[in-house]
């Protein structure tokens, strides 16, 4: 089960539920070329609020089944809605569990939010992981001209032991293979498959 987790004094990470899709599509819309960016898959000419809210079903759904787990961020203060960050199974490894990503509104940006949200998701999972005696794989893809989303996952690479892998690998999104950078994490730190 995906738990609530406070990173920040006033900043709260929140278990996604459909009933945040008005607060997603007013992020949208601040900026909907950097959701773009964070929502590779999203399709910006069909029905954008018919995809979110189908992303929001799923997360939710696999979520029960701790499959998912995805968090939005919230500002305590306000009830704003920051931006997203979770662990899915958009995997282009063999050996790997979860791909980790992260969106911080436009608004938001800037501040530190996505690195200390991460840290908190990622201490959750080591904690957990190593509760059940286990060993998990993340991956990180990030498009080479993303430099905010290059220069957040080169940061947790340092922090948490992880490799980034020098070659540019493929990821089809919408019919074409664009390439991205890849980041690898394994969890507990220091262990290696």
């Amino acid at each position: 089960m995906t738990p609530e987790l406070e990173f920040r004094p006033g900043m709260t990470l929140v278990p996604v539920r459909k009933s945040i899709l008005p607060l997603l599509l007013e992020a949208y819309q601040e900026d909907p070329d950097a959701a773009q960016t964070a929502f590779p898959w999203l399709d910006a000419s069909f029905n954008v609020q018919g995809q979110l809210s189908d992303m929001l079903f799923d997360v939710e759904n696999q979520a029960e089944v701790d499959r998912l787990h995805f968090w939005w961020i919230r500002s305590d203060e306000k009830g704003a809605f920051i931006g997203l960050l979770g662990f899915g199974d958009e995997l282009q490894l063999l050996q790997s569990h979860y791909n980790l990503g992260y969106w911080v509104r436009s608004s938001y940006q800037r501040q530190g939010i996505a690195i200390e949200a991460t840290q908190t998701v990622l201490r959750w999972m080591e904690d957990k992981t190593i509760e059940e005696d286990g060993f998990v794989r993340i991956e990180i893809t990030v498009h080479p001209h993303n430099e905010a989303g290059l220069a957040t996952a080169n940061r947790i690479c340092e922090e948490w032991n992880g490799e980034i892998i020098e070659q540019l690998i493929g990821i089809e999104i919408g019919q074409r293979t664009v390439p991205h950078r890849m980041h690898i994490l394994d969890l507990p730190r220091g262990e290696r498959a």
